[in-house]
């Protein structure tokens, strides 16, 4: 078994395709800036995060065509340097809602939201301290 991808199912495609693409900077599959669907990759790794129109899903299961509330999922991204990161991100409109701050002593992390309030967690791992 293999982890294809982690999909969200979210409202506002258009904006959430921005934040993923633009303000995160992953690499989108087919540049289907309007969907319904698109997966996006980071530089390095095999994971991807897709995100569907929560719409076309709510065709299938009809359970999801309400409004969704709450937080629904935490997307977890590691990065190399997270200051120089949350740097570059804020000034392409990321709101950092948390850190970047110790988590543990073997690393740090800074927490955002993307449009549809899903929480993306950035992760810097730390060599292990004597």
């Amino acid at each position: 078994m293999e982890l294809a991808q982690v999909r969200l199912l979210v409202s506002d495609f258009p904006a959430c395709y921005r934040f993923y693409a633009e303000v995160l900077g992953l690499k989108p599959q087919s540049g289907a800036t309007e969907g319904p669907y698109e997966k996006f990759s980071p530089a390095t790794g095999s994971a991807g995060i897709a995100l569907q129109d929560r719409s076309m899903m709510a065709e299938v299961l009809n359970e999801l065509g309400g409004t969704a509330t709450g937080h629904r999922s935490l997307v977890v991204l590691r990065v190399d340097d997270l200051d120089t990161y949350c740097e570059q991100i804020a000034a392409r409109g990321a709101e950092l809602v948390h850190g970047p701050a110790p988590m543990t002593d073997r690393m740090r992390v800074a927490h955002l939201k993307d449009p549809e309030g899903n929480v993306v967690e950035l992760q810097e791992w730390l060599l292990l301290r004597n």
